[in-house]
């Protein structure tokens, strides 16, 4: 095994979450969410809060580590980091680096975490409200292209009419989301069944999107502790193996006002040769599958690019009976997913993949070894990681 590498040299220990609440519907801040998640985790792990020795977070996150290490009483703070910007695409790239600062010895117990509070700092999803429009905005925002689900519904209509992608496809993912919701005491739409008729009946948020489409927009926070495998054996009996993570983006990716180099794609066609190699494992290995759904488009651009199906034969892979747990071939957002457990951000897909690993799952896939989760399709920076038992570190 090669020495630059985070296979086998670190566990994630722990993870936790706050309550999740609708949008602006949190009674707490956000830096006590984040604390309530943190907490949560180190619960989970059996440890003290305390012994948490770096942070990481991404996406601009205001809970700043010096503050969080404060309030948790950690006697020093070794490490924290930020991935900046991209949206939901570092959710991944968190937990990359807080293993790499593991492995490298800049800290001992490193969080991952992710919050929100909309009723604090104004809604997440929205289009900007400016006196003035300026770079990249002043070539859009004047023809009312202006929030993330507009931006997106236009690499979908060009995926769907390059490759023949079929509405369907996009619902059959929706329908899953909200099918394992309902097992999931967790998910903000547990006991909101969605079938064909509703979905195909909801209205219309930007074509090719239906309101089932779009992510859902939450509070909370959540939190992922990684230590090093040595370690994690004494702390838990079940720690999970992250066998690789990666980040980045294409050629030009976040090229301003629509002309990338490659506009159909979810950005992780780079990321995924670098991502299978770390890890040893190819798309054949991979049990259950936590893809980031920004917008169900992004979901069948990032299974096509992770290999887990082609443009050719998406529309047959991707049908409810396939991503279904357990009986599924390709189980898909078995949490509910940002669809219908909760928008944290994506960070709640990765605690599902981790989950899934454990057998902790709401609707666990029976003998997961492999689980893979990618984040924040078609942003600049994107992030996959892929988990595994003590066996698929091979």
């Amino acid at each position: 095994m090669s020495e630059l590498t985070i296979k086998g040299k670190v566990a994630v220990v722990g993870v936790g979450e706050s309550t999740y609440y609708k949008r602006a519907q949190s009674p707490e801040p956000e830096f006590t969410l984040v604390l309530r998640a943190i907490l949560a985790a180190a619960a989970d792990a059996g440890i003290d809060a305390k012994s948490i020795d770096g942070f990481c977070s991404y996406s601009n996150d205001r809970n700043l580590p010096a503050r969080l290490a404060n309030a948790l009483g950690s006697p020093e703070l070794r490490f924290s980091n930020m991935q900046w910007g991209s949206g939901g695409g570092g959710a991944a790239a968190a937990i990359g680096n807080a293993a790499a600062a593991v492995t490298a010895g800049y800290a001992d117990c490193v969080v991952a975490f992710r919050g929100l509070a909309q009723g604090q700092f104004g809604r997440f999803g929205a289009g900007p409200r400016r006196a003035t429009i300026s770079g990249q905005g002043a070539y859009t925002v004047p023809y009312g292209v202006m929030s993330p689900a507009q931006t997106y519904a236009m690499r979908t209509t060009r995926l769907m009419h390059d490759h023949d992608i079929d509405r369907s496809t996009l619902r059959a993912i929706s329908m899953a989301a909200y099918h394992h919701a309902q097992n999931n005491p967790r998910a903000v739409m547990q006991g909101r069944p969605l079938d064909a008729e509703t979905y195909d009946a909801s209205r219309w948020i930007v074509e090719p999107f239906r309101l089932y489409d779009v992510c859902l927009e939450n509070d909370g926070a959540a939190a992922v502790i990684v230590m090093s495998a040595e370690r994690a054996r004494d702390v838990t009996d079940r720690p999970v193996y992250p066998l690789a993570v990666q980040q980045g983006g294409g050629h030009r990716s976040g090229a301003g006002v629509h002309n990338q180099t490659d506009y159909v794609t979810s950005s992780f066609k780079t990321v995924v040769p670098h991502l299978y190699a770390q890890a040893g494992v190819g798309p054949a290995d991979v049990d259950v599958v936590q893809s980031y759904e920004n917008f169900t488009g992004g979901v069948v651009m990032s299974l096509i690019e992770h290999g887990l199906c082609t443009y050719e034969n998406a529309n047959e892979v991707l049908t409810f009976d396939n991503l279904v747990a357990p009986t599924g071939s390709l189980p898909l957002n078995t949490s509910g997913g940002n669809l219908a457990e909760c928008y944290m951000h994506g960070l709640g897909l990765q605690i599902e993949a981790i989950r899934q690993i454990r057998g902790d799952s709401p609707n666990p896939v029976a003998g997961a070894k492999v689980s893979l989760a990618n984040a924040g399709p078609m942003v600049e920076v994107v992030s996959t990681a892929i988990y595994g038992t003590e066996e698929a570190l091979g």
